[in-house]
């Protein structure tokens, strides 16, 4: 009911802000294109989501904005901009397409997975192995750093694996949600073998872009401090903000009743209870591997170029989509020969896979459709030109200022590398030929921008599939971790504070870090413990 009347007000502010807009673009004949008001679809789609905690009719009402803006209140000219050159032209792109994809094989590898008891087996194992919260989180950590080479594959492969075991051990899908979102993005920006590194280092234009990517890698403080953060809090049982809440809850049988709980008895599904580990370690170890030739054979890897080359010019979408499918096959060939499924139940795996990824697929569209509806109005060149109006006569405290507008512009598009695409250029431009260092610091703090961004927009791609890969709400995942991201993307703009100031990461870094650990302790000491199960009488 509450939420009902939060929708209802938000319509009603919703009309009058369409009122007036409707009498400045068309009556006033106010410039919208290249202005703030290429950033207000986006930005009221994000507001509209946390307020109703509904993010299908949130995205599309900020699609429909920026239609409305492009075709001036025009019914038809509106009309066509959301589905043909919105929905229509986002689900017709190719890279689109092998995401989506990508997104199918993993839902359906995860059912043949579950069906074959592969999941349930090695949930118990890590039972007797993974002792205690502490131990299962520093795990999904470990696994998230493992799998550095995408954070598509990072989000679903950890939480596939990882969520029969953070659920045996009461962790909070949010918890989950929060571990794989910061082990994604995070890790693969200092990756220097990731489809991440390749995107940065061919932004750069007049460098060699891998070396620069391999210098700016110890002034990256948001995804340096973001890992030692997430290692800390689950250490020291640090539990604040919204997550609190969640974690307390899930120590009750009343959170896991609404979930699709892995460890739990489920008979509408034949699941073979004599599924063994390697039924699910198999199929990881196969995917992980094939997924990397996948990508390196995109970059041209078995054509001469070395394996550094091949991850830089790799075309990530066909190749997780080659590795995936490649995977499934053998993976389905492997559950037959062992007799742990039939043909005829693998083969209802896969609509029940794709079934699985329909929500991901859904908010994945309506956000790529919105990015389309910004990138029209001229979003891009107008953030251009205000980074490029501040960098006179403030190069000391550029690197933070660089740092909080490739936040701005990563939460309001959803997108890191549009944003790296924006922002990494004009920092060559304007330190090439001058500063090397500072060149350095302000190419960094762009790339940490755009991750902090991304990480806690909810229109981001990587948020939407944390989410899918915990099988988590997604509007939940995105209030929880929104408190960790602040902290640490707050720390880190003191840290590049000092950075413009010292030129040092030796400085710097270890400045941040312990920044770090006495604000957590500050938390904890505030009431931020971890909640703990009382004993049963």
């Amino acid at each position: 009911m509450k939420n009902n009347k939060k929708i209802l007000i938000s319509g009603a502010v919703l009309l009058v802000f369409y009122a007036i807009a409707w009498y400045c673009i068309e009556i006033r004949e106010v410039q919208v294109e290249e202005t703030f008001w290429a950033l207000l679809p986006s930005l009221i789609a994000i507001v509209l989501a946390l307020i109703t905690k509904e993010v299908y009719s949130s995205l599309f009402v900020g699609i429909l904005t920026g239609a409305l803006f492009w075709g001036k209140f025009h019914p038809v000219a509106v009309l066509n901009h959301v589905f043909q050159d919105g929905i229509i032209t986002v689900i017709s792109d190719s890279w689109n397409v092998g995401i989506l994809v990508f997104l199918v094989i993993l839902g359906m590898m995860v059912q043949l997975m579950n069906r074959t008891g592969g999941s349930l087996a090695f949930g118990r194992w890590a039972t007797s192995h993974i002792k205690g919260k502490v131990g299962a989180q520093l795990a999904t950590i470990l696994l998230g750093v493992l799998i550095f080479i995408d954070d598509y594959f990072n989000c679903l492969t950890v939480g596939s694996v990882m969520r029969p075991v953070t659920d045996k051990q009461k962790i909070s899908r949010e918890k989950l949600s929060y571990l794989i979102d910061a082990t994604a993005a995070p890790v693969c920006i200092i990756a220097p073998i990731s489809s991440w590194a390749a995107a940065v280092a061919g932004f750069v234009e007049g460098e060699n872009g891998m070396s620069l990517f391999l210098k700016a890698i110890p002034y990256n403080f948001y995804a340096l401090l973001t890992i030692l953060m997430m290692i800390l809090v689950v250490s020291m049982k640090i539990s604040y903000g919204p997550m609190k809440k969640y974690e307390e809850d899930a120590l009750s049988d009343e959170y896991w009743a609404k979930k699709d709980y892995v460890g739990a008895e489920d008979t509408s599904l034949k699941v073979n209870h004599n599924g063994r580990v390697i039924d699910m370690l198999i199929p990881i170890v196969l995917l992980i591997v094939l997924c990397t030739i996948g990508m390196i054979y995109t970059g041209g890897f078995f054509k001469g170029e070395s394996f550094i080359n091949a991850f830089a010019n790799s075309d990530a979408s066909v190749g997780l989509v080659l590795g995936s499918a490649s995977a499934l096959v053998i993976t389905v060939i492997f559950y037959l020969l062992r007799g742990v499924i039939t043909f005829d139940d693998a083969m209802d795996c896969l609509p029940e896979g794709f079934k699985q990824m329909v929500p991901a697929i859904l908010i994945l569209t309506f956000a790529w459709s919105l990015k389309a509806m910004t990138d029209n109005l001229g979003a891009a060149p107008y953030v251009a030109g205000v980074v490029e109006g501040s960098a006179a006569g403030f190069q000391a405290f550029l690197p933070c200022i660089i740092f909080l507008i490739a936040i701005g512009l990563s939460f309001a598009t959803g997108t890191s590398w549009g944003t790296f695409g924006i922002l990494i250029p004009i920092v060559v431009n304007c330190f090439q030929n001058s500063d090397y260092t500072m060149m350095i610091i302000a190419i960094s703090a762009c790339m940490a921008g755009a991750v902090c961004g991304d990480h806690c927009s909810p229109i981001s791609d990587t948020t939407i599939m944390s989410s899918a890969g915990a099988e988590c709400e997604h509007i939940n995942h995105v209030s929880t971790q929104l408190p960790y991201a602040l902290t640490a993307a707050a720390i880190s703009f003191v840290t590049y504070i000092v950075a413009g100031l010292t030129k040092s990461a030796w400085i710097s870094l270890p400045v941040g870090m312990v920044l770090m650990v006495v604000v957590l302790l500050i938390i904890k000491n505030m009431g931020g413990n971890e909640p703990i199960k009382e004993e049963s009488k």
